[in-house]
């Protein structure tokens, strides 16, 4: 066996696992990718350079180091109180924004501040090479995977440069959303762009640590369902251990190889010769080992091209699919009814571009044109209620109830082709009730006892023509 072999091997064992999964890989991505594409610094490395910047801290970082043995969260708590204690010095305050000197500010702002200039510049030269026709060819590859998603705990902006159409989401915020999509960055320790959400020190950790069971919530789906690679970490980085540690909880794996977890190291002594191991086990917890898929390579060129199988999304706008998939989370703001739906890709691609049809696949009818809104939504309840003969609104309000004691349909319930609940204000719970000639229609066969017949399918309003004053509120 040879390091061809074992080359073709690892790209059919990666081509079946993307095939089974039929979906786009997960990438997480560690310190040793900056270090690789664009030498920087890292966590121990960082530190070192923090040291050196900061006159209060009077020793080698090799002192704190042993000191504190090697314990590198305590080091960095050690380095936000000396850089604490001298920006607010008269040299101190030289260095760093005067945001950083109001009551509000964090007291670690200023060495994170720090963290984040060191970071600013990382990224290829003038020329837009990253140092070598051979990592220019991996980072090529490595674009062409079109990432699911990809996952870092790197602070520096490495990722946003290379996938421009995919979302950054920073730290907490991704506790925050009530969805996880296609084409995102998660940058859970935080960006350099947000230095606050840096995480850093060893109070930082806890507060990570305390929300690592929410982290976890959200991303597993992620890590079961998607083939998952790992790039620029040590197999015993604390991070990967964490994630493997909540893998394991869940598909129990019992020593047993975990299919759709690979694990990418870096080795310069491979050569023609060489067949090296195909997995690796991880200590993650006490008593407790996971075996995951290993692959190493001297040049990632053809890991990455290996995992670029699944196809790419380059002709795809990613914003656009994102935004699909949140209006299928929130195509209503009430319960969205209750039905199976079957549909086939090409079904989906056509409600794709057509957009006003994708709504419709889940049963709800979409108002595409905002400005038409106004027209037929033209009453409020007053109005409905003087076009039925009443000289208040609760003559109307009365027969909607009766509506819905007689049918089970509450008018005011949904956003439907009778009634449509529009936000006048910033308060909470400022919105304006509107009304159509429809609902007018019905009400008056209720009230006066006529046979009618319903039409209960919710319509779509899209939220951002409603919030960019495409309407006009007024009756």
């Amino acid at each position: 066996m040879d390091y061809r072999q074992y080359q073709e091997e690892v790209t059919k064992d990666v081509a079946q696992v993307l095939k089974d999964a039929s979906c786009q890989p997960i990438l997480f991505v560690g310190s040793g990718f900056a270090k690789r594409y664009a030498k920087g610094p890292n966590w121990e490395e960082l530190l070192t350079a923090l040291a050196e910047r900061c006159p209060k801290i009077d020793k080698e970082f090799a002192y704190y180091k042993q000191a504190n043995n090697g314990d590198l969260k305590k080091i960095g708590t050690i380095f936000t109180d000396c850089y604490r204690e001298w920006a607010w010095t008269k040299d101190g305050k030289k260095h760093f924004p005067a945001a950083c000197y109001t009551a509000e500010a964090p007291s670690d702002i200023f060495i994170k501040h720090s963290v984040a200039e060191i970071l600013r510049d990382l990224g290829p030269d003038a020329r837009g090479s990253y140092g070598s026709k051979e990592l220019d060819e991996e980072i090529t590859a490595l674009k062409n995977i079109s990432a699911h998603a990809i996952i870092t705990t790197n602070y520096d902006q490495l990722l946003e440069a290379l996938f421009q159409n995919y979302e950054v989401v920073i730290g907490q915020q991704i506790m925050r959303r009530s969805y996880l999509s296609i084409g995102e960055i998660f940058k859970i320790h935080g960006c350099r762009t947000a230095p606050s959400s840096i995480v850093l020190n060893e109070a930082d950790y806890d507060r990570f640590a305390e929300d690592h069971k929410y982290l976890s919530a959200k991303l597993l789906t992620y890590f079961i369902e998607h083939p998952l690679l790992f790039v620029g970490y040590r197999a015993e980085d604390p991070n990967i251990k964490a994630i493997l540690h909540d893998v394991d909880r869940m598909v129990r794996a019992k020593f047993e190889l975990v299919p759709n977890i690979y694990i990418l190291q870096w080795d310069g002594t491979i050569n023609e010769q060489s067949y090296p191991a195909r997995d690796r086990v991880i200590n993650i917890a006490q008593d407790t080992d996971i075996r995951i898929k290993s692959i190493t390579a001297s040049s990632f060129k053809w890991v990455y091209e290996a995992f670029g199988q699944a196809g790419n999304l380059e002709n795809i706008d990613t914003k656009l699919l994102r935004s699909l998939m949140a209006r299928s989370v929130q195509l209503i703001r009430s319960d969205i009814p209750k039905k199976h739906v079957e549909i086939d890709f090409k079904t989906l691609e056509h409600a794709v571009e057509t957009g006003e049809t994708f709504a419709k696949l889940f049963g709800v009818t979409s108002l595409a044109d905002p400005s038409q809104v106004n027209l037929d939504y033209k009453y409020v309840l007053t109005g409905v209620a003087e076009q039925l003969g009443f000289k208040t609104w609760h003559g109307a309000d009365k027969l909607i109830q009766k509506l819905s004691d007689d049918t089970g349909f509450n008018m005011k319930a949904t956003d439907n082709r009778y009634h449509i609940k529009l936000k006048t204000g910033q308060a909470a719970g400022s919105q304006t009730q509107k009304y159509t000639d429809a609902a007018v229609d019905l009400l008056r066969k209720v009230r006066d006892g006529e046979p009618y017949e319903l039409d209960q399918q919710p319509v779509d309003v899209k939220e951002e023509d409603l919030a960019a004053g495409l309407l006009d509120f007024q009756n």
